[in-house]
């Protein structure tokens, strides 16, 4: 691959998520939640940005495919840990979304440790986009609520059901995927 199809527009916004996310970090760790905020909502930018100008100047790359999940899970493990350990969010849900991160990369491991071709044959879903969307919003939320002193326990709530239910729904709909490529592998043994 060219040095001109690696150094897309678009990889080089999902490489900015990826260092935006040790710069949240240190803005929460110091308490600067506004930063913090900030930072977090431009990487959720990029998120949204770097896939659109993918498709539409159609600058889709390996790298671009491998890096952008990667940027997603680790700003959003990394913030729901931030939050869980603040105790702003339920400890269960951090678990849950971080279990279904790494049920998805280990499952992804096994099947290539099979030998079976999964960059090709996985597609990001619409369950999935939402579920990072929707996880990206509840980080939002919840850390303007705390930058400005404000209190919407029931909204917070219904955020978290929410984004619990569709994250749960995109990891078994990965989950099942893996089975799938697993069984056309084996021939359905």
């Amino acid at each position: 691959m060219s040095r001109d199809a690696i150094w897309t527009v678009p990889n080089i916004l999902t490489i900015i998520r990826i260092l935006l996310t040790p710069a949240f970090v240190m803005a929460y760790i110091s308490e600067n939640f506004n930063f913090a905020w900030i930072l977090f909502a431009i990487a959720g930018l990029t998120d949204a940005l770097d896939g659109f100008l993918a498709r539409i100047w159609d600058q889709r790359t390996q790298l671009g495919a491998m890096l952008d999940p990667l940027a997603d899970k680790v700003l959003l493990v990394t913030s729901f840990l931030c939050l869980a350990l603040k105790g702003w969010i339920p400890p269960w849900f951090t678990v849950l979304v971080v279990s279904r991160d790494v049920i998805i990369v280990g499952g992804l491991a096994v099947l290539h440790f099979w030998g079976i071709e999964v960059r090709s044959r996985i597609k990001p879903i619409w369950i999935s986009k939402f579920t990072t969307a929707a996880q990206i919003f509840l980080v939002i939320f919840v850390m303007i609520q705390r930058s400005f002193g404000l209190d919407f326990p029931l909204i917070q709530l219904f955020m978290v059901g929410v984004t619990g239910v569709v994250t749960v729904i995109s990891g078994i709909a990965y989950v099942r995927r893996g089975f799938e490529l697993f069984s056309e592998e084996s021939g359905g043994q």
